[in-house]
């Protein structure tokens, strides 16, 4: 009876491991594979990131191009970029899956990659919440659902955290910099927005219908911000924030440099970014104002 017993949690675990995976990507089209992925090519660095946070990085063979987080993405074969892929180097890689950028690779290269007959999930992130999704789905694909469960939780509870933190706070209006050359922002359709209203913030462009719009300076000061948020990722380094420092108009407006590997990726790790995003909005409030 033991042996018996024995001999059938043995049977169900091997069933498990090759049960049929079934996943609804972002496009809406349904993943159907006949076991969790094994070889996984990843075509976007936050979605490498999302891969490895979800328990899937041994399964990972390929990736695109700047994938470099964590550290062990860096030593993997490189298969393009979201402008041009290498169709051959991919099929070498004999992968099970593919993970793609549908709002991010190349409409053309995506439509190459679906000539060669491997199961592809794409990945549209439109919120934190698709995070979290994200990595739940991830985990079920590559059959690591309790380290993908766990990471997805701890990144919902840090949020939740945050925005308790800091509800109710003074808004304070804000224009973000995405470049400064030409001068580009975002809509309030954009991740960067959604963390500006956790942190008690509002986009001065949120109205506008382009995710990230090019704006005029002139567009800027009439917008009135009180706050002008830019990504620089070397402390004391260039931030491009001198048209604000030399218009008598802004000069007395807050400027702040956020790290833009953090709060501009969309993975887990943009949590890090919004927290720091929050803390220095709040340092702004502590002083009384700009």
């Amino acid at each position: 009876m033991r042996r018996a017993i024995v001999f059938l949690i043995a049977l169900l675990l091997v069933t498990g491991a090759d049960a049929e995976v079934v996943v609804d990507d972002d496009s809406g089209a349904r993943i159907v594979l006949p076991r969790p992925a094994q070889r996984i090519v990843s075509l976007a660095p936050h979605l490498t990131e999302l891969l490895f946070a979800a328990g899937a990085g041994a399964q990972v063979v390929g990736v695109g191009a700047y994938s470099d987080y964590p550290a062990a993405a860096k030593a993997l074969p490189q298969v393009g970029d979201a402008v041009l892929l290498d169709l051959e180097r991919i099929v070498a890689l004999k992968p099970d899956l593919l993970v793609v950028w549908r709002d991010g690779n190349s409409p053309q290269q995506l439509q190459r990659l679906a000539t060669l007959g491997i199961p592809v999930y794409a990945s549209e992130l439109h919120s934190l919440a698709d995070i979290a999704a994200t990595l739940r789905r991830l985990g079920t694909l590559a059959g690591t659902e309790p380290a993908a469960q766990a990471r997805a939780q701890g990144f919902e509870a840090e949020l939740a955290a945050l925005r308790s933190r800091y509800a109710g706070r003074r808004p304070l209006r804000v224009f973000y910099q995405v470049w400064h050359q030409p001068l580009l922002t975002i809509n309030g359709r954009h991740l960067i927005s959604e963390s500006l209203r956790l942190c008690g913030a509002r986009n001065v462009f949120s109205d506008l219908p382009v995710l990230t719009p090019t704006v005029s300076a002139e567009a800027v000061l009439a917008a009135n911000p009180e706050v002008i948020v830019t990504g620089s990722i070397e402390p004391g380094g260039a931030d491009h924030l001198d048209l604000w420092r030399r218009l008598r108009a802004t000069q007395r407006r807050a400027l702040l440099t956020v790290n833009p590997d953090t709060l501009h990726r969309s993975s887990d790790r943009i949590v890090a970014g919004v927290r720091e995003l929050c803390e220095k909005l709040e340092a702004v409030r502590q002083r009384g104002g700009p």
